[in-house]
């Protein structure tokens, strides 16, 4: 166990799909290691991943959350051995063998909403679920060579984990349309251009080293390490309310109903906090801020 996991007020949840690190400061790295089969996910790690995830939120010292994955893929979604098992024993009249999908949604990721970012450091192939989880991150980067899509029309399936409607938000409807009803590729650069990641970045000289310590160099997630120090330099406190308020006009239609609700979850306890006083005064004594865990 290392110094930073030693502080933990609980161990994370044991994890027999995902790698786990702790790479800089208040950082969370969460490693998809399934590469011989494209990081696919079968129905029951959803539920593991979701308890990390919830972990994660309720760890003061871990400010921020990097997912990315090992081998060529970022995740290329669900298992579909798994899921036609599934099929055969329906017709069969048995008992299915795939588990629903938690409240967070696929990987925990595509409904998700915690409280603290998780930042996608999109190295591959983001297909399917990765897709729908890639939807929903906060931030997102990706390799030169990573690609997108939904192809679940190919395959007689539908993206019901959360990214149709939230596409539409964020790209518009005819190109939500396209890419829901076409199943087609899109390449880095272009949804880049869409709005539906925040950066491009070079390939690693080797996409299929699968060892922890190549991965962390990969220059995607090393952009990703580098956004993860400039949040965590940040008051936690207002980390978590200014996403609260980005979340609520994303979920809300209404503009001021969204500015109501992040004040009436966290505008009191916010100004309580030790980390609200804390920025001011530093401000005062021109000296920078020593900011606490959040307690929010």
């Amino acid at each position: 166990m290392s110094a930073s996991q030693a502080s933990f007020k609980s161990p994370p949840p044991s994890q027999t799909y995902a790698n786990i690190l702790f790479p800089q400061p208040h950082t969370f790295l969460i490693i998809f290691n399934r590469p011989r089969h494209l990081n696919s996910i079968p129905s029951a790690i959803h539920h593991d991943l979701q308890a990390l995830l919830t972990w994660y939120d309720n760890e003061p010292s871990l400010r921020v959350c990097i997912v990315t994955g090992a081998g060529r893929a970022f995740c290329a979604g669900a298992d579909l051995k798994e899921w036609n098992e599934h099929n055969k024993a329906r017709l069969q009249g048995k008992p299915s063998v795939r588990r629903e999908i938690p409240a967070g949604g696929f990987a925990g990721l595509s409904r998700r909403s915690g409280k603290k970012p998780v930042i996608g450091a999109v190295n591959g192939i983001a297909f399917g679920g990765g897709m729908e989880a890639v939807a929903n991150l906060d931030l997102v980067v990706a390799s030169k060579s990573a690609k997108f899509s939904l192809p679940e029309v190919k395959r007689g399936v539908v993206a019901a984990a959360g990214a149709l409607p939230r596409l539409c938000r964020q790209i518009g409807r005819v190109r939500a349309m396209e890419v829901a009803l076409t199943g087609r590729i899109i390449s880095a650069d272009e949804a880049r251009e869409w709005g539906i990641i925040n950066a491009v970045v070079e390939d690693h000289a080797d996409p299929l080293a699968e060892g922890t310590e190549q991965i962390v160099q990969r220059p995607v997630v090393q952009k990703a390490l580098a956004l993860a120090r400039e949040i965590s330099a940040n008051s936690p406190d207002s980390v978590i309310v200014s996403k609260a308020g980005v979340d609520a006009g994303w979920e809300d239609a209404s503009v001021e109903n969204a500015t109501r609700v992040q004040a009436l979850l966290y505008g009191e306890r916010l100004a309580v906090g030790e980390n609200i006083h804390e920025g001011v005064l530093a401000f005062v004594e021109k000296r920078n801020p020593k900011w606490k865990d959040s307690k929010l």
